[in-house]
């Protein structure tokens, strides 16, 4: 009984950690191996016998009996004198059998025991945990708010297990409080020590993809695939569906009457905007619908490149690009073409590269990237629209502006 009051109050701490006592015994076998090594040099010739039933073990140390005087290794020899203080008919060349008791290995050494027990069991709770979430990858989760950091917010699940939602992976207008619940994915699980990192993402379009099988039955249930998401968090996202089934109106089926299905999305996402796009193996056809909700007139693409020139009229031109180009930005990544917007009848217009004698290179990439390319299109825009825009500062739009002006002035 010993033996067993004492591993009781190690163990007195296992209910926390709801480990099993199984587990528990297993790692208590583990310790004391470890424990009788530091002590007596090896643990080769001991027996631990291990009662999960019972809570309990038992330590049994063989040694061979040899002469008096003859004993080179104490731990594996016992002197027949010895030897027969425990049962008197020894003989030299028998073996020994000792039960060890727990408080023979010192008080010291049982200190060691508790903390080395503590830190196996958190060791092993942690491995739990790691290979819990790490199958987790990719899925929605749900945790409370438990404090907000500058550049994290740490989350706790129901048991207990902290989530840290980083900064750069919320959606930009996410305000949290103590308290809230939070969904997101677990974007990533790594273990830093012996402690898994648990990271979770509000901004990875993958957390879109997933909300939409969580909201939209035909997604879930297949019928409806998701071909493709891409977003810009909390601002605009594109996704591309498409259904086997002829019968079924895969873009329809997404947005529901009136926007009612989607909205709960848009709501999740901090009122992002989502278009919902019908896939298709047309490229002409996919590049049209991407920009939506501009009307495209035609389409010259180059598949070597990877680059589409689309020439749209002038008053659809601001809606291809979108605020702040986001429009034309998602498209190309949503079709994996560079997307070139032209206008119709800009034959005397005059391409950016034209002046690049004056503008440098990468300001005239700056106006590109929202789908500005040539003079004319720049000076429709007002300085107020650049500015917001692009990366440039209103005195360097300005010089841009009158170094325009100037060539049609001439």
């Amino acid at each position: 009984m010993e033996n067993l009051a004492l591993i009781e109050s190690f163990s007195e701490f296992k209910d926390d950690k709801q480990i099993d006592r199984v587990t528990l015994m297993a790692i208590l076998e583990d310790v004391f191996r470890n424990a009788l090594k530091k002590k007596y040099g090896s643990d080769d010739n001991f027996d631990i016998i291990v009662n999960p039933d019972k809570g309990d073990l038992e330590i049994w140390r063989n040694r061979v009996v040899v002469a008096d005087g003859e004993v080179e290794d104490p731990n594996e020899e016992i002197s027949l004198s010895e030897a027969r203080k425990i049962e008197d008919d020894f003989e030299v060349g028998e073996d020994v059998s000792e039960e060890v008791k727990l408080m023979d290995l010192g008080r010291r050494s049982i200190l060691a025991l508790r903390q080395n027990l503590i830190s196996k069991i958190h060791e092993h709770d942690n491995t739990i945990v790691y290979k819990q979430f790490k199958d987790m990858e990719g899925e929605i989760y749900t945790a409370e708010v438990h404090h907000i950091r500058h550049r994290a917010v740490i989350l706790l699940d129901d048991e207990g297990n902290e989530i840290i939602l980083p900064k750069e992976k919320q959606i930009p207008s996410d305000f949290f409080r103590k308290g809230d619940n939070v969904r997101g994915i677990i974007e990533s699980v790594e273990l830093k020590g012996n402690k898994p990192a648990i990271i979770m993402s509000r901004a990875n379009p993958l957390f879109l993809e997933k909300l939409f099988e969580q909201e939209i039955p035909e997604v879930f249930d297949g019928l409806i695939t998701i071909k493709k998401v891409v977003r810009i968090p909390g601002e605009k996202a594109k996704v591309a569906v498409d259904t086997y089934d002829d019968r079924i109106d895969p873009v329809g089926a997404c947005v529901g009457m009136k926007g009612s299905r989607i909205h709960g999305i848009v709501r999740e996402l901090g009122n992002e905007n989502i278009d919902v796009i019908n896939y298709t193996n047309n490229t002409n056809l996919f590049i049209t619908r991407a920009l939506s909700p501009a009307k495209v007139t035609s389409i010259n693409i180059n598949e070597e490149t990877k680059r589409a020139e689309v020439i749209l009229k002038p008053e659809e031109v601001s809606k291809a690009i979108g605020r702040g180009g986001h429009n034309i930005r998602l498209a190309g990544q949503l079709t994996g073409y560079e997307i070139d917007v032209l206008r119709e009848g800009a034959e005397e217009d005059v391409e950016l590269t034209e002046f690049s004698d004056e503008i440098e290179g990468w300001i005239i990439n700056e106006f590109k990237k929202i789908g500005l390319d040539t003079a004319k299109s720049v000076l429709e825009k007002d300085l107020a629209f650049l500015v917001n825009s692009t990366d440039l500062e209103e005195e360097t739009i300005q010089e841009v502006i009158n170094i325009l002006k100037e060539e049609f002035e001439e």
